[in-house]
């Protein structure tokens, strides 16, 4: 596969001074493994690098953006913006999938589509347009997606929180016990299983789902139970967040 450099360096907004970085940056260890003469190295140090340059310039921008919100608050807001499905989400608006370099295998196995993948080749780019330009350059590249992102949020009258955690947080305020969850069915090869777990409250059935991780089919099925409860009040922000209307 070869890369259009120039178109997906308008698609960044930006122009790098050091092609290898970006052609690096791109190279996922699968493709690196089996084109040892074309390429140089895989992404994997970038995206170690990419992971702590995305902390700060998250960090900065929320405290600029949301200066009176709390520390706790700030936290979900910045776990929620640097979560896989988010990384994989900003890949996908700079179309990352089309132009990352995978080895057949992956390739064949739909890599394209994988988040962690995704979300990892997104952590080298930040790393790569860090190395190139500096934290400003980094700070201008992810201030556009970060806005996209946090459009939908006004920090003084929102609640940001993953389902699992407000379900739990909404039954202690009720003087409840905790929520149980349990798996009362596994399918599929072991290659692709599904999960489909039940969330009780005591020996009460508050929602049923399903996810191709356990983690996943709990964190529906809270939301689920979440819905039952709060209903349309309640907006979804990433796969596993949602957005709430503070109690006045």
């Amino acid at each position: 596969m070869k890369i259009n450099i120039p178109l997906f360096e308008k698609k960044l907004g930006y122009r790098f001074k050091d092609k290898s970085l970006l052609i690096q940056a791109l190279t996922h260890s699968s493709y690196a493994y089996e084109n040892p003469q074309s390429v140089e190295s895989d992404n994997e140090t970038l995206e170690f690098l990419g992971d702590s340059v995305l902390g700060l310039v998250i960090a900065d921008y929320l405290l600029t953006t949301y200066p009176h919100t709390s520390e706790g608050e700030l936290s979900k807001l910045k776990s929620s913006a640097a979560k896989t499905s988010s990384l994989s989400s900003f890949s996908k608006k700079i179309k990352l999938d089309k132009n990352i370099l995978l080895g057949k295998g992956e390739e064949k196995s739909g890599g394209r589509k994988k988040k962690t993948i995704l979300a990892g080749a997104f952590e080298a780019v930040v790393a790569a347009i860090y190395i190139d330009g500096g934290l400003d350059a980094a700070r201008n590249f992810l201030h556009t997606l970060l806005d996209s992102l946090f459009k939908k949020i006004r920090a003084h009258s929102h609640l940001i929180n993953n389902y699992k955690s407000a379900l739990q947080e909404y039954l202690q305020r009720e003087n409840l016990p905790a929520p149980v969850y349990k798996t009362i069915t596994t399918m599929g090869p072991d290659h692709k299983k599904n999960f489909v777990v039940e969330v009780f409250f005591e020996k009460e059935s508050l929602a049923k789902a399903k996810g191709n991780s356990k983690k996943k089919a709990e964190q529906k099925a809270a939301q689920k139970a979440l819905k039952n409860f709060f209903g349309k009040k309640m907006k979804a922000f990433t796969s596993d967040t949602f957005i709430m209307k503070k109690r006045r």
